[in-house]
């Protein structure tokens, strides 16, 4: 685990896998950490170099006054890049790891070889929503939004689990601040006429029961490249990575192959 110092941010981040490695970056989703991912990694193929971080505001990461805006957390994924040496790299973004996926690959296509676009959007949501949520934060913090959102992220089978509590503890015990500062740059955020401009490879991945990004929107998110490829994960919520690891990895290994990333 290490700390890079940005000046305005310092974001905690960790990189696995040889320095030759393929380079592959992940960016979680709102209220989660760089854990998001441990499910698939021991399923990925061996030699990768994966670089995994905790957005501003989130994990061990540290929580700048808010609200931020989408272009603040695309440069700073930028900048971490840049700093270890990350380029050429498969972008994998879940929620709104999704839209800074989108606006990094708008902004530096040398850093980005290709993107994976999971349970996310060119837009979500709404402002009005993202406004009630805020303030929902602001008020009783997390924990006022904590049982509505594991309705929304998992399915309905895997709600009855006793590994439910693992994730509605990682999500309360995120900052309140960063929660809200995340939330406002969803709400900014409109990148219909700025992905559509993208010729890049793209895959998009979605869950049968997300109710926080629908496989319709992800299918019409990925649709706005061309040549872009979809693959819907039954029995998955909005974190298919949690509740079918199995799939989640041979699914990116697939892309990851067919693209000649590895």
């Amino acid at each position: 685990m290490h700390m890079a110092d940005l000046g305005d941010v310092r974001l905690h981040f960790r990189i696995d896998g040889p320095k030759d490695g393929a380079p592959v970056v992940f960016a979680n989703s709102l209220g989660t950490d760089m854990r998001l991912w441990d499910p698939i990694l021991p399923l990925l193929p061996a030699g990768l170099r994966i670089l995994r971080y905790d957005k501003r505001g989130h994990g061990l990461s540290t929580c700048p006054n808010g609200p931020y805006a989408m272009g603040t957390l695309v440069s700073d994924v930028e900048r971490l890049m840049e700093r270890t040496g990350f380029a050429g790299a498969c972008f994998v973004g879940l929620s709104i790891g999704g839209l800074i996926a989108q606006g990094l690959a708008v902004k530096r296509l040398d850093l980005v070889r290709s993107m994976v676009l999971s349970n996310t959007g060119a837009k979500i949501g709404t402002k009005d929503m993202w406004a009630d949520r805020i303030a929902a934060v602001e008020a009783g913090g997390i924990e006022a939004l904590a049982d509505a959102t594991m309705e929304r992220w998992f399915s309905r089978a895997f709600l009855d689990t006793p590994e439910l509590e693992l994730w509605r503890n990682l999500l309360v015990r995120q900052p309140d601040a960063g929660y809200a500062g995340c939330s406002a740059a969803i709400s900014g955020s409109d990148f219909y006429a700025t992905t559509a401009t993208l010729r890049l490879p793209t895959l998009g991945i979605a869950g049968s029961e997300d109710g926080a990004t629908p496989p319709d929107l992800v299918r019409e998110t990925v649709d706005l490249v061309p040549g872009s490829r979809f693959h819907l994960i039954r029995r998955a919520g909005h974190l298919p990575c949690v509740e079918q690891p199995q799939e989640y990895a041979e699914t990116l290994t697939q892309f990851l192959t067919s693209t000649g990333h590895i």
